[in-house]
């Protein structure tokens, strides 16, 4: 049997892809996923590569915008409406949902992504980036408060302060008690003057976070 004739279906060869118009665009047209396996496949075949990729990505981690994660907090808590709430709140075959309970649920869903980012970043000890990502949630949650557009967050008037609050709480609570109180301090200051009208809030769970 012929090697052409044994190729698999679908199976492509380097040779035969790079003869192709539209073979210079195809990284541009992955999925996230087929991206990620691609650069696996190419660390495996080139591990020499390994520490410059590892380099790279760290520095992507890093440069969280404190504005844009800010903005697309905002974006993400307002955005949700009265038809998101029905859809949660009610009788349901596992029980009744309170509409005070269904929007504090969609709410925290709504943040829950970049609160796993910063604990993740935590994770690969990108100090400044967890606090640029902390920040912008703070921030976020401040400026959703202050708008009036008759969403969801009517039925949850607190969850914006006491989510920042436990935001706060979480990536404090991620350094070494030790180092606590730089760390509270630094982030006040950050959040000084966007958030002025939490600044009580804030110093007081950054000073027991001191304590425990």
């Amino acid at each position: 049997m012929s090697t052409n004739k044994s190729r698999k279906k679908g199976t492509v060869t380097t040779a035969a892809w790079n003869g192709r118009s539209g073979a210079s665009s195809v990284l541009n047209r992955l999925a996230p996923d087929e991206v990620a396996s691609v650069l696996r496949i190419l660390l495996d075949r080139h591990p020499n590569l390994t520490l410059e990729a590892q380099e790279i990505g760290a520095g992507l981690v890093c440069s969280a915008s404190v504005e844009d994660i800010a903005d697309d907090v905002c974006t993400s808590v307002t955005r949700l409406d009265m038809d998101d709430l029905h859809g949660r709140a009610g009788k349901h075959s596992w029980g009744y949902v309170e509409p005070a309970q269904a929007a504090q649920d969609l709410l925290e869903e709504a943040v829950a992504g970049h609160l796993d980012d910063m604990k993740r970043r935590m994770d690969l000890g990108l100090d400044a980036g967890a606090e640029s990502v902390c920040a912008g949630i703070v921030l976020g949650l401040f400026r959703a408060s202050r708008q009036k557009s008759g969403d969801i967050l009517e039925w949850a008037p607190d969850f914006p302060a006491e989510h920042a609050g436990y935001v706060i709480e979480e990536y404090l609570a991620a350094h070494p008690k030790s180092k606590r109180r730089n760390v509270g301090d630094r982030l006040s200051a950050a959040l000084a003057a966007s958030v002025s009208e939490w600044s009580d809030m804030i110093f007081r769970i950054t000073k027991r976070s001191r304590q425990r």
